[in-house]
Parts: C-alpha cells; structure tokens; sequence
C-alpha cells in the first residue's frame, strides 16, 4: 500500500518487483491515481509465492473499508513509516 505525505489516500497493487514498482510511483512514470493524489510512500506490503495469491488478495483488501487497513499498517508500522526511504539513496 502506497499513500500520500498526509496518508489521506491509499493504493493497493500487484507488481513482480516492489523496489521498481515504488520508484515508479516516486517518480511518477505513469500517470494515474498515484500520480493525482501524489502517493510516493509505501506504508504495508505483503509477499506472495504465485500471482494468483497477489491479486488474491489485492481484491480483497481494495474491498475493505479504510478503517480495516489503517489496523493492518499500523499493526507493523504504527507510525506509517515509509518503508522504502533508504531503497534510493
């Protein structure tokens, strides 16, 4: 999950590479959602073996309600950390 600088919005996707996929974002490569509403952070991620179980999941989590996955970061990034601030350094 990427979000803003205010974490007033959420995106949840599936890529093959989580390192380039957020330098993407950063960066704004593509334009869409991410690059409207500025969304540069990466806040939760998960691992999976196959694809089927990545986007799995990515449906499910894009049918919680925003409460359900503020718990889930905060569970292991409290403090909503950007967990990919040194990957660019």
């Amino acid at each position: 999950m990427i979000t803003n600088k205010n974490c007033t919005v959420l995106y949840i996707g599936v890529t093959n590479n989580l390192e380039r996929r957020v330098y993407e974002h950063i960066q704004k490569i593509n334009k869409g959602f991410t690059s409207k509403y500025n969304c540069n952070k990466l806040v939760w991620y998960e691992e999976y073996s196959t694809v089927k179980e990545a986007i799995s999941r990515e449906k499910q989590l894009k049918n919680w309600q925003r409460n359900w996955k503020n718990q889930l970061i905060e569970k292991k990034n409290p403090e909503w950390n950007d967990l990919s601030e040194k990957w660019f350094i």
